[in-house]
């Protein structure tokens, strides 16, 4: 049997909250429905943040209200604080996501708090969540380079996604937040990391700004990471991080795996039609 590879489609969340177009909810429910055809197990959906920061993802309780859930399927959504979780557990959430940056600069741009203050915050929401019945997922942004204080070192990216991990989430994302980390920096990070942090408890979230995203992906493979954060259409980006490009798109992803021989479950003709409606939305078409 070839070893299997989890995508997880952020393209819901992460791919559009960076859209200068409103987009319908109608539209946001369609997209959660095409993807949710594709064999795709985990979906990031919606976000339940402060609507003044985040307007494009102001409607995630509307979001999955009218989704048609399939039930091989996790729906994620992204809670910052407290208020945010209670959003998500009344609008039926799967999973949560909390997100934290390696970079001092970054994390007071992003969320407008210190990283350990931050963390504070996170320790309070994954007790929550664990109250609730919900697993929590950790992001690390800013993983090699930050946009306000330049080069990140390896240690500080392992320091956090130490800390998310023992206040419960039940994996980490590390995320390329600029899109711009070179092969050799993802095996250095990942060769430090790796030496306190066990591989299948770690995940990867290139974004392509530099054409490297692919071969991040596999440098991380050969590391043994297994699940990888990705886009239909490329969709993403960061307000907070101008010049990122999207993320790795999951067409060329899951395409790139097969060639590898891994397994991901993913009908490659369903994932292309979800994409090419992700393609719509961003143009406006």
């Amino acid at each position: 049997m070839p070893e299997r590879v989890t995508l997880f489609e952020v393209g819901p969340r992460d791919g559009l909250q960076n859209e200068a177009r409103a987009i319908a909810t109608r539209d946001k429910i369609r997209f959660v429905d095409l993807l949710s055809a594709t064999g795709l197990r985990k979906i990031e959906a919606a976000s339940f943040v402060s609507p003044r920061w985040v307007p494009q993802m102001a409607d995630g309780a509307q979001v999955l209200a009218g989704i048609r859930r399939a039930p091989s399927v996790s729906y994620a959504a992204l809670t910052p604080n407290l208020r945010g979780l209670e959003g998500a557990v009344a609008a039926g959430a799967d999973e949560v996501a909390v997100f934290a940056s390696a970079s001092e600069g970054f994390s007071r741009a992003n969320i407008n708090c210190t990283i350990d203050e931050s963390l504070a915050r996170y320790r309070e929401v994954a007790e929550a969540a664990s109250a609730a019945g919900l697993p929590v997922r950790g992001y690390v942004s800013c993983i090699t380079q930050c946009p306000y204080d330049g080069t990140v070192e390896p240690q500080a990216v392992r320091r956090v996604a130490a800390e998310l991990l023992r206040l419960g989430c039940y994996e980490v994302s590390l995320g390329d937040t600029l899109g711009r980390a070179a092969p050799g920096e993802i095996d250095r990070l990942l060769r430090c990391l790796l030496a306190e942090l066990p591989a299948a408890r770690l995940a990867g979230h290139f974004h392509d700004t530099s054409g490297q995203a692919l071969r991040n992906v596999e440098v991380a493979l050969e590391a043994g990471l297994r699940t990888f954060d990705a886009s239909v259409g490329g969709l993403g980006g960061c307000p907070y991080a101008p010049g990122a490009s999207g993320n790795v798109a999951s067409e060329s992803l899951a395409a790139r795996l097969a060639e590898l021989g891994l397994e991901t479950g993913i009908d490659p003709a369903r994932l292309a039609e979800a994409g090419a409606f992700a393609r719509t939305l961003r143009s406006g078409a």
